[in-house]
């Protein structure tokens, strides 16, 4: 798989999660997390149009791990 497909791919995993959290209940904190990861994905895209792929890349990851942690506080993944 090359790099663009795989960024894109996160993308989508990204996107996937924030469905899930949609709706949650969610304390101010964690809900500012949520916003500051969907920041780090929008900074994502950004770095993918301008063909910085490892920006793109390590942007997409920072977003996952930021939303990964509300998303097992909340019980919605294990």
């Amino acid at each position: 798989m090359e790099v663009r497909e795989r960024i894109e791919l996160d993308i989508k995993k990204f996107n996937d999660s924030i469905r899930k959290i949609d709706g949650a209940d969610l304390e101010a904190k964690q809900a500012e997390i949520v916003e500051l990861s969907k920041m780090y994905a929008s900074d994502c895209m950004a770095w993918l149009e301008k063909g910085d792929l490892y920006t793109s890349f390590c942007s997409i990851a920072y977003a996952h791990g930021l939303l990964d942690s509300i998303l097992k506080i909340k019980g919605l993944i294990e």
